[in-house]
C-alpha cells in the first residue's frame, strides 16, 4: 500500500470508525476530525498549567505582563463579539483564559493550550520588540486553541495509531516484524515523515490566517507581523530544518501567505469597538 493510499485509508475516519466526529474549523471551515471531547483535553490542559506556574520563574508585575494580559483580553473579547456579531458559536465560550509571563530569556517562544491557557516567555520579547508585535505572537498560539488544533491532533493520533494495526494486520504482521528486526518504530516515521507533519504545517498556516484575522479585530496593526517572522528568521539563522522535516511552515512561506493575505484582511475585518 503507498503513502497516498495509507493516508486515504486512514484519512476518512469519520466514516470508518462510525463516529459523528468531523467538524470544521472556525472562519476558514477546514474539515477536521475530532475524536476525543474538548472538555477532556482542555482539563488536562488546566492541571499541567498549574504545574508549568509552579516550576517554572514567573513574572507577576511588569510592564510585560500587563501588555500580555491587556492584549489577551483585547483579543478575548473581540473573537467573542465577531462570532457573535456573525450568528455563530463562539469557539472560546467554554476557555477559562489566562495568562503568565515566564523569566527565560534563552527560550523564544509562546503557547497557548486548550481551554485558553497561555504563557509567553521573556526570550520571545525582543523578536516582538513592540504591541503589535507581541499581539501577532498571542494571536497566532490563541488561534491553535480556538481551532481546536490540539483535539484534532490528538483525535489524528488516535487514528494513526488504529490505521497502522490494521495495515499490520492486512501485511500479515509485516510492519511488526520490521519493527523487531531493525527496532524502527514505524508508528513513529509514518507520523513523523509521512502523515503527521503536512497536517501540522496546515494548521500552523491556518493559525497564522486567523491569528491576523484576531489581532485585526483587536485594533492591532497586523503589518507588524511579517517583521516578527523575519526577526525570527534572523535570530534562528542557520538553526531551521528542511521545511518537509518540519512542523512549521518555512520562514519564507510564512512571510510569503501573510503577505498575501494582508489587505484582504484590514478590509475585510476591522477592528471591533
Amino acid at each position: 500500500m503507498n503513502r497516498r493510499n495509507f493516508i486515504n485509508f486512514i484519512g476518512c475516519g469519520c466514516l470508518s470508525l462510525g463516529l459523528h466526529a468531523c467538524s470544521s474549523a472556525p472562519i476558514t471551515q477546514r474539515k477536521q476530525l475530532k475524536l476525543l471531547p474538548e472538555s477532556k483535553l482542555n482539563a488536562q490542559a488546566a492541571q499541567i498549567y498549574e504545574k508549568v506556574k509552579k516550576k517554572e520563574k514567573l513574572i507577576n508585575s511588569s510592564k510585560e505582563i500587563n501588555e500580555i494580559k491587556e492584549i489577551g483580553k483585547k483579543i478575548q473579547y473581540s473573537i467573542s463579539s465577531y462570532f457573535d456579531q456573525s450568528n455563530l458559536d463562539d469557539p472560546t465560550i467554554n476557555f477559562d483564559w489566562e495568562y503568565i509571563l515566564i523569566d527565560n530569556k534563552k527560550i523564544k517562544n509562546a503557547w497557548c493550550m486548550p481551554g485558553g491557557k497561555i504563557a509567553v516567555y521573556t526570550g520571545i520579547l525582543n523578536i516582538t520588540k513592540n504591541i503589535n508585535g507581541l499581539a501577532a505572537v498571542m494571536g497566532h498560539e490563541i488561534a491553535h486553541a480556538v481551532a481546536k488544533h490540539s483535539v484534532e491532533r490528538a483525535s489524528r493520533g488516535v487514528l494513526i495509531n488504529i490505521g497502522t494495526k490494521i495495515l499490520d494486520i492486512s501485511s500479515g504482521g509485516k510492519l511488526s516484524q520490521v519493527n523487531r528486526t531493525t527496532g524502527m518504530d514505524t508508528v513513529g516515521l509514518l507520523s513523523q515523515l509521512g502523515l503527521m507533519n503536512p497536517f501540522n504545517r496546515k494548521q500552523e498556516s491556518e493559525a497564522d490566517y486567523l491569528g491576523l484575522i484576531f489581532s485585526s479585530l483587536s485594533g492591532y496593526d497586523i503589518r507588524e507581523t511579517v517583521k516578527v517572522w523575519e526577526r525570527m528568521k534572523e535570530a534562528n539563522k542557520g538553526k531551521q530544518p528542511p521545511e518537509f522535516f518540519s512542523t512549521h511552515p518555512s520562514p519564507q512561506n510564512r512571510i510569503k501567505n501573510i503577505n498575501e493575505w494582508m489587505n484582504e484582511i484590514i478590509i475585510k475585518y476591522p477592528p471591533i469597538t
